[in-house]
């Protein structure tokens, strides 16, 4: 099912949750909406699920109108973070309920449901968990019998509202892993509101980054990662270090660095932010003949194959630390340890001029 979104508005007393807020989501699509805590990202999953009603806009399914559509009529499957199993029930009859109590002139016959259930507990791999109670389970099954539940009445749309955000990180790789892999055998049209960009990054199709109700860019997560809309997607999506400089006609410097910036051809004598990730930084203990900037090393942080390297430019006297990412290999060669002189160049680099802020 093909999902739109038009001139969204939504307002909470003198909140504003969602700004005009537009978007097209294809046919089979597994869409991450991303965003801090008050971006309006679950506001707007509760918009198309229809649990919460707009101040204007529409919401099209399949280009029908359904902006008033009941949510029994919107066929959409819903899974909470905190799973809403029912404590009483077992884990085959809480998967069954949706089936059950449809009206009699729609609700399957009751081969039908034990057909349908059991189908479903051995899609997400716990259908030898049917005669057990929610009690008596994992958070991560309880997580995949709530997306199982959601699943038995046949959905075309599935919204999943920060589906792993209550389960510890090895069970929320596995899932997120899991998850890719079960859309890409259904095709369900799927939503997820998600804070972890990690998880956004990892498995959808497309993400949808929100700020302050309105969308900041809509990409695919290498898009978003590697060509940011602004400097707020930039900061979100991970830890980058901000160097100040000046952009002219198409050259860019950063203390004595001069750097190509073709992008900004059109530039007069602007003031700039270049936005590094620490592991677009060189280090070297000599500059090699090159333009590059003096730093002190004032911590050393080994996790895994990568050391993290937290650096201090001598005019910055400590403040604004500079986070830097390198190989274990690269490290033990260069033979680093706290308080070496260092220097450092960026190796990719995006600039925004203060004109754009």
């Amino acid at each position: 099912m093909s999902i739109e979104i038009r001139n969204l508005n939504k307002r909470f007393g003198s909140f504003t949750a969602l700004n005009n807020v537009s978007l097209d989501i294809q046919p089979g699509e597994l869409l991450a909406l991303l965003g801090p805590s008050g971006s309006g990202k679950t506001t707007l999953l509760r918009v198309i699920a229809g649990l919460e009603t707009v101040d204007s806009g529409q919401v099209l399914f399949n280009n029908e109108d359904a902006t008033h559509q009941h949510i029994h009529e919107r066929q959409v499957g819903f899974v909470f973070q905190h799973y809403a199993l029912f404590r009483n029930m077992t884990i085959f009859e809480n998967v069954a309920f949706g089936l059950r109590v449809r009206p009699k002139s729609v609700r399957p016959d009751n081969e039908e449901i034990n057909k349908r259930v059991t189908d479903l507990l051995k899609l997400v791999q716990l259908d030898w968990l049917g005669d057990r109670y929610p009690h008596q389970l994992s958070g991560g099954q309880r997580q995949r019998i709530a997306l199982a539940r959601a699943l038995a009445v046949e959905p075309k749309v599935l919204l999943l509202d920060e589906p792993f955000g209550a389960l510890d990180a090895k069970v929320r790789k596995e899932l997120r892993t899991w998850l890719r892999r079960l859309h890409d055998d259904m095709h369900i049209t799927s939503i997820f509101v998600t804070h972890d960009q990690e998880e956004a990054l990892e498995v959808s199709d497309r993400v949808v980054v929100m700020n302050e109700g309105r969308i900041e860019q809509i990409a695919t997560p290498d898009e978003v990662y590697e060509k940011p809309a602004n400097p707020f997607v930039y900061e979100f999506l991970g830890h980058v270090n901000l160097f100040h400089g000046r952009v002219h006609k198409g050259r860019a410097w950063i203390g004595d660095i001069e750097i190509d910036a073709p992008d900004h051809a059109e530039a007069e004598d602007l003031a700039a932010v270049a936005y590094v990730r620490p592991h677009d930084i060189e280090v070297d203990r000599e500059p090699n003949g090159e333009s590059a900037l003096a730093a002190q090393i004032v911590h050393i942080l080994s996790v895994g194959p990568i050391v993290r390297l937290e650096l201090a430019r001598e005019e910055n006297q400590g403040k604004n630390l500079i986070q830097v990412e390198i190989s274990k290999e690269r490290f033990r060669g260069l033979q680093l340890e706290k308080g070496d002189r260092v220097y450092i160049k960026p190796r990719r680099l995006d600039l925004f001029p203060y004109l754009t802020h």
